[in-house]
């Protein structure tokens, strides 16, 4: 069981984001965040931080600026970059969450941009544990080969294009996904391999340095179908992380008893019984659900695999 709680999250720059705040009735076993994916509303993760309140963890879920419940009036305009949300919104859930009465871990879910996030934010060495899935920046070269060209044409040249006309991303209309803040189409749209370089050049080296600051351990999972989250991505993603102990894994949906799950899948209620009660393992107790499971991550000197 669990108590539910909306709260209001403050940034450094005044923006106020909502969430909710999900509090287990026993002794809570460790403090999760969980980071959303970019066009994807925190509601989306609410029946899953509901279940990690039931097994003990108190859970915030909140929404980036521009999307859901933290949406201005109007997205035009608006000046929101995707960089925002890790420098930003997330620095501010973390010591929102520091601020919870407790000596228990900081943990983070993180999903697709939700998992690369953890290293913008400067308060991120709180975080002690991660879990991220599907985490990438969206670097088109990393698509399934398969999909690669459908993919390129949809979300780097019809994005920016249709961005262009409507000031902002109107994803709803379009049945892609949530509306996003011009800033955060174009930095997903024209981004390249190296993720610093859509910052100032004066910029990047400190960026790279809050990578480096990250001390969590992380466990790095996808599925083989999904499109953006490819093993390439993961790795290329994981190697900012510099200072973390780290394990990559890669699901087959038959594990899990499915055809396919993609990138959004693991996160649907139906894997309640099954994907959601392997993460508790890791949560909970640092240990890989699926030590079968583990892929080489190139040569990255943090990696706990060899």
């Amino acid at each position: 069981m669990s108590h539910i709680q909306s709260v209001e999250i403050i940034c450094i720059d005044r923006t106020r984001l909502a969430g909710d705040l999900w509090l287990s009735h026993s002794a809570a076993l460790g403090r999760v965040i969980i980071n959303p994916a970019t066009g994807v509303a925190a509601r989306y993760y609410h029946r899953y931080a509901a279940f990690l309140a039931g097994h003990g963890f108190d859970v915030l879920t909140y929404d980036y600026r521009g999307i859901g419940r933290s949406r201005p009036s109007k997205l035009r305009g608006c000046g929101y970059r995707w960089r925002d949300w890790g420098e930003l919104d997330f620095d501010a859930a973390l010591r929102f969450m520091e601020g919870k009465e407790g000596n228990n871990p900081i943990l983070v879910v993180g999903h697709s941009i939700g998992g690369f996030l953890i290293g913008l934010a400067k308060s991120a060495p709180l975080v002690e544990r991660a879990l991220t899935v599907g985490a990438q920046y969206a670097w088109w070269g990393d698509y399934a080969s398969k999909r690669r060209r459908a993919l390129f044409w949809k979300w780097h040249v019809m994005m920016p294009i249709i961005t262009a006309a409507f000031g902002y991303f109107p994803g709803k209309r379009l049945g892609w996904l949530e509306d996003l803040p011009a800033g955060v189409a174009y930095e997903w749209s024209f981004r390249g391999p190296r993720f610093e370089t859509s910052h100032p050049r004066r910029d990047r080296q400190e960026v790279m340095q809050r990578f480096a600051s990250v001390k969590a351990e992380i466990l790095a999972l996808t599925v083989s179908d999904d499109e953006l989250g490819t093993p390439d991505a993961i790795q290329r993603t994981l190697a900012y992380f510099s200072g973390s102990r780290k394990e990559t894994v890669i699901l087959e949906p038959g594990e899990y008893g499915r055809a396919s799950i993609g990138h959004f899948g693991l996160f649907h209620d139906s894997h309640a019984s099954g994907f959601w009660l392997d993460t508790l393992l890791w949560l909970r107790d640092g240990v890989n659900p699926w030590p079968h499971s583990v892929f080489a991550s190139g040569s990255d000197k943090g990696s706990l695999t060899v």
